[in-house]
This record gives C-alpha cells, structure tokens and sequence, in this order.
C-alpha cells in the first residue's frame, strides 16, 4: 500500500473487520524507515467507531528498535538501535507520538532502560518482543515501566530452564507489587502449538491477551502480497516472506482466535471472551469503559451464537453489522449521531459483553492489535 494513501487502506480495513467482532484496533505499523514513520503516522488519528468501520484507538509501532536475530518478517536493513540520547533518537525516527498507543522493542538494546521511561511517562504502553533479552534484562525493562510482551514465544528466546528469557516474566517474583504484565498469544492454531497455548495460559491466565498477528492480506486470495517493506506470500492459513519459510504475521480473524483459544486449552467461554477484551482493556488501563457492560461503560459489543460465530456487532448501542439469515452479511447505512461514542482510549471489540482489542496488523502497516504494517 502506498504509504501517501494510507488512511484509505486504514479505512477500508477499520469497515471490513465490523464483521470479525472489532468494534476498535490499533493501527499497527511494522519497522520501516524514518521516512515511512513520517509520512504515515500522520494519517491516523484515534477516532469514535461506528457505521462506517471500527474505533481507531491509537497505533501499534513494531520497530524499528528491535533485535536483528529476532527479527522475523521485519527488514533487516531498517532495524536500529538507540543513539546517545536515546528518546530524542526515537522521537527523531518516529517523527511524532500524537497517535501511538503501543511501542514494541527489545530491552536489550543499549539505552533502552531510559526509552521505556519516557514512553511510559507519556502513557505509552510498552512492550517487549523481537528480541534475545534473558529474564534479568526483561525483569529491568518491567521494573522502568514495560507491561505486555509481543505475541509470546514467538521472536524470542526459546525457554530454557536455567535463564526462561522473557517467557519467565508469566512467573517472576521480580514484577514490582501492584504491577500486573500481560502477554500476547497468536491463537491461530500455526505460531503456537495448542500445548504452549494451554502451558502460559494455566502459568499466568490472568495476564493473556489473544493477538491475531493479522497482515493486510488477511481476507485476500493466496497469493503475493506487500506487508510493509517486504513481499508476503499467503498460502492457506500461512503468510511466509515471499521465497522462505519465515512465517509473516497471520490471516487470522479476531473472532477465529477465540474459538481456537477455547478449544486449544478447554477453559470456559468467560475465559476466552476475558482474553479478548477484560485483559486488554486492563492491559492499557481503560477497563473503566471497556472489557465488561458495567454501568457508564460504553456500549459496544456482540451478538454470537453457541458456537461464538459473530451474529451481530455493535457500537455505542448501535447495531452496525449483522448477518442475515441466509448467511450473507450487510452494515447499517444508517447511523444515530446523538449516541454515547466509545472512548478513544486503548480500546476493545466486545464479545457479548466483553470486548476484544485488536492491534491489527495491516496495509504494509498492520492489523494485529490483539485486529495490527505488518507484524509478527
């Protein structure tokens, strides 16, 4: 997508993934360079959802401040690390921090420590991933301020029983008292294994968020398409960096994550539902308005049926897509301008009375958002 028609892209996406229960996302750009950050970051601004697409609740940055090892589908040639002064470099390579929500890097990176602060002064969340950090550097990063992990055992050191490297934040006696961090699982049924899925799960099951990891071709034909700087090839249910076997990013849709997530580790309906929207919606502190139906919470949410296949979604009270009952789907046309907008915040698509946040990874950008250019 080209990065000058960014905000069409963000559009079209933000309408489409109404049918996939997404009330709300962020925008997620994948690393890339300075140029790109400059040039798109811009054309996204957090807004209300409604009838012509899901809330847009602030962008997901993965990179460019990430581990060259871990890199998965990102470019090498764009990854960077911290200079002397090292917010002022960020600031200086992401142009702005108006619209982000969500910044992902590897806390090993020199210089780090001091980054983590600032965002998250700022009110930024800060996550780790893409990264080779042991379980002392991930324990520091949390205790500057980090609380998420980006998609779980994927990108990272695998576990290892003398140093679990960031996995080990689910059980550390290292988390500073009060602080809860959460961690997001790709449920997808290909990044990770049901038994991974269920082992974090029963290790920290307060702590889980379902990411989907979803790339713009997430709905399109397999085939070749752009993700950020590379080109993705999609077969089936996998999207590989055109030419390997390096998986990049999903085509999974919100929705299929939670019914995966329930089959995969057998918890309640409740949990997986929580996964999806009470979690994130703690995970980035606006679980005052979203992830539950409570009183002057706003009043998006879903209709499923028993099988959790999405019915009905709705926003501020207002239905905005259904399916009808010959199993082809339409959006209202029509929408009350007088209604309780949500709140902008980090927020959630609600699943019958929870919500669940998508960072989508999307438009070379992405649609992941725990629906996140490109992201892994």
């Amino acid at each position: 997508m080209a990065t000058d028609d960014f905000k069409s892209g963000i559009d079209l996406v933000s309408q489409k993934i109404l049918s996939h229960g997404v009330t709300s996302f962020c925008p997620t750009l994948v690393t890339s360079p300075p140029s790109v950050y400059h040039q798109v970051l811009p054309q996204i601004s957090v807004r209300n959802g409604g009838a012509h697409g899901a809330g847009i609740l602030g962008a997901h940055l993965e990179g460019p401040f990430i581990s060259k090892e871990k890199k998965g589908a990102h470019p090498e040639h764009c990854i960077r690390t911290f200079e002397a002064g090292a917010f002022q470099d960020l600031l200086a390579t992401y142009g702005s921090l108006d619209c982000v929500r969500i910044v992902t890097l590897a806390p090993e990176i020199k210089r780090s420590s001091e980054v983590i602060r600032e965002l998250t002064k700022r009110g930024i969340c800060v996550s780790l991933g893409h990264s080779v950090a042991n379980l002392s550097q991930a324990e520091e990063a949390v205790q500057h301020g980090a609380t998420f992990i980006t998609h779980l055992f994927n990108a990272m050191l695998p576990f290892h029983h003398r140093d679990p490297g960031i996995v080990g934040l689910l059980t550390s006696d290292k988390i500073p008292a009060g602080r809860r961090v959460f961690y997001g699982m790709i449920s997808d049924g290909i990044h990770t294994n049901p038994a991974a899925l269920r082992i974090a799960h029963r290790a920290h099951p307060t702590g889980l968020v379902l990411v989907t990891d979803a790339i713009a071709g997430m709905g399109l034909a397999p085939g070749r398409h752009t993700l950020g700087q590379q080109v993705v090839e999609i077969d089936g249910l996998n999207t590989y960096i055109a030419g390997t076997k390096t998986l990049s990013g999903s085509v999974a849709t919100m929705d299929a994550c939670v019914r995966h997530f329930l089959e995969a580790t057998g918890c309640s309906v409740e949990t997986a539902l929580e996964a999806a929207s009470l979690h994130p919606a703690q995970l980035l502190g606006i679980e005052h308005k979203k992830g539950t139906l409570d009183y002057d919470s706003d009043a998006d949410f879903l209709m499923l049926n028993d099988s959790l296949y999405v019915q009905a979604t709705y926003i501020a009270g207002e239905e905005v897509w259904r399916q009808d009952v010959l199993g082809a789907s339409y959006q209202r046309a029509v929408f009350s301008s007088t209604t309780t907008a949500s709140s902008y915040s980090h927020a959630c698509n609600k699943f019958v009375g929870a919500q669940l946040v998508e960072w989508g990874e999307q438009a070379g950008l992405c649609q992941e958002g725990l629906l996140v250019p490109g992201v892994t």
